[in-house]
């Protein structure tokens, strides 16, 4: 027989998840509390920590996305390098607008400053050490890095800054933009 708590209903980790989002989504991650998630899922905080251990580990947890990042980005790279930009970008923008997988990104990005390390190991390993063994020739990582600058660098003009046009232009107008400068940094030195 097993000791300790009963770990809940099936759907109380699902319902703690559903309410972390929306929490790191409106608030972002300073202003999201274990307490406030639990209350908002109606459910005891030690749930929260049960399931996820910390604030932290449930603000990773809640970033999980429909589509895995690693996997995404494998199954680009799996397609070569050539038109890895458009590909890249036209990934990125569906990601980011659809609602359930953009409201958390913008509050891990409005949450930098308290979350450089989740971000930095983020977008090194997931990103960058993914674009850099696709990348033939010397200076791989360095190109790989500058394409994630121009990355990230859209992601905040567009989702946190909303500078305009770029906040309302279009998919295709952006990837008719920007992939040839990024493509650049993907094609060999």
């Amino acid at each position: 027989m097993k000791k300790g708590r009963r770990p809940g209903k099936p759907q109380t980790r699902e319902a703690i998840l559903a309410a972390a989002r929306r929490s790191f989504a409106e608030r972002g991650y300073d202003g999201t509390t274990m307490r406030g998630v639990a209350a908002e899922a109606g459910v005891d905080v030690a749930l929260g920590h049960y399931y996820f251990g910390s604030k932290r580990e449930l603000f990773a947890a809640a970033l999980e996305l429909p589509v895995n990042p690693a996997d995404a980005i494998a199954g680009l790279l799996a397609q070569g390098t050539d038109d890895l930009a458009e590909r890249l970008l036209r990934l990125l923008l569906q990601v980011w607008d659809d609602p359930q997988t953009g409201g958390p990104l913008r509050a891990m990005l409005r949450s930098v400053d308290s979350q450089q390390e989740l971000l930095r190991g983020f977008v090194e390993r997931e990103i960058v050490a993914r674009l850099a063994t696709a990348i033939d020739g010397p200076g791989a990582e360095l190109r790989a890095t500058a394409a994630a600058t121009q990355i990230i660098g859209l992601v905040l003009a567009r989702y946190v800054v909303e500078v305009q046009p770029i906040a309302s232009a279009g998919h295709e107008e952006i990837v008719a933009l920007i992939a040839p400068s990024l493509q650049r940094y993907f094609d060999p030195a």
